[in-house]
């Protein structure tokens, strides 16, 4: 394979258009002796010939013009790959690859990802649907660059491995029945409900936070059905098999919600009633993780600044109770 050589095609690039060697050493800085040897040392690396004698100057033969065609296309190509990297280096520009928990997606992955195609179109965001054991493997192991995840099951703050940033402290509403005698109860408290059946998960984060959050009121819930499917808890609820919290994130992904700033005394629709607990305000806290030390990484903290953007978003204007 032919030595091309970047700097002697630039300089035989520059012979082409200037037009004899004089002016090419005047415009690159060098001398006229110093242009001939670089252009004699690219000709014998190619194997052409690449000047010919015109009179008292020289011309370009027909390969040099061949090679001046080729040149351009891989200067063209290198000016491309200068403004990628420089938009790589601003952040601008490249691959962030993010796991992230089912409710999280909807409600926060998605709008940071709609966000940013219209400010830096030039980040692409590669979105992976993993719990927090699962993403946290995969941060670890270098498959995802950022995980999101529940605090109380993120790893600590000490762990030397991540680093950890609070995004949003999502509120928990309850879902009754429509018909149920305390779907428009005044002043209702988790307490209320301690006799209630209750639909949650079998196992898993939102197990351990409904179990968590009503032992906080008072009571352990009588686990009447088993379900981790938003839309399987939101039918039994409507059915009148049960009642079930609701983080209020879900609402992102298709489950119906409460009026902003009140507790909603009418059904939202397919036969449930959400009520907001004013008096108990459980909260489940959300976290995203990065590898300890690629904070700055700017792709990285661009896409890290549209998350918090899209918790802000959701978050509620009343002052919290936290629960992590």
């Amino acid at each position: 394979m032919a030595d091309w050589d970047l700097k002697k095609l630039h300089i035989l690039r520059t012979l082409q258009e200037r037009g004899t060697v004089t002016a090419t050493a005047e415009a690159l800085h060098m001398t006229p002796s110093a242009v001939s040897q670089q252009l004699t040392g690219l000709a014998r690396a190619l194997g052409v010939t690449l000047l010919e004698a015109h009179g008292r100057r020289v011309r370009l033969t027909d390969a040099a013009q061949l090679v001046l065609r080729h040149a351009d296309a891989v200067f063209a190509e290198l000016e491309r790959a200068d403004a990628d990297l420089l938009g790589h280096l601003r952040g601008e520009a490249g691959r962030v690859r993010v796991g992230a928990f089912a409710t999280a997606i909807p409600a926060l992955v998605v709008p940071a990802v709609q966000e940013l195609r219209g400010s830096h179109p030039g980040l692409a965001v590669a979105v992976r649907e993993a719990e927090a054991e699962a993403a946290y493997e995969l941060l670890a192991h270098g498959s995802v660059d950022l995980a999101l995840s529940l605090a109380a099951h993120a790893p600590t703050p000490r762990d030397p491995r991540f680093s950890r940033v609070s995004l949003l402290a999502d509120p928990l509403d309850v879902a009754l029945p429509a018909g149920h005698r305390l779907a428009a109860a005044p002043g209702l408290r988790l307490a209320d409900l301690a006799d209630e059946p209750w639909i949650f998960g079998s196992s898993g984060p939102w197990s351990q936070i409904t179990t968590t959050v009503c032992e906080s009121a008072g009571f352990v819930p009588e686990q009447a059905h088993a379900a981790a499917d938003w839309s399987a808890i939101w039918a039994m609820v409507a059915a009148g098999m049960g009642v079930a919290l609701v983080p209020r994130m879900a609402r992102a992904g298709g489950v119906g919600g409460p009026r902003e700033g009140g507790a909603r005394e009418e059904p939202v629709g397919g036969g449930v009633a959400l009520r907001v607990l004013r008096a108990d305000r459980p909260r489940r806290h959300v976290v995203a993780a990065v590898r300890r030390g690629a904070e700055g990484a700017p792709g990285l903290a661009r896409v890290l600044a549209a998350l918090r953007r899209a918790a802000a978003a959701q978050a509620p204007e009343e002052p919290t109770v936290q629960l992590d």
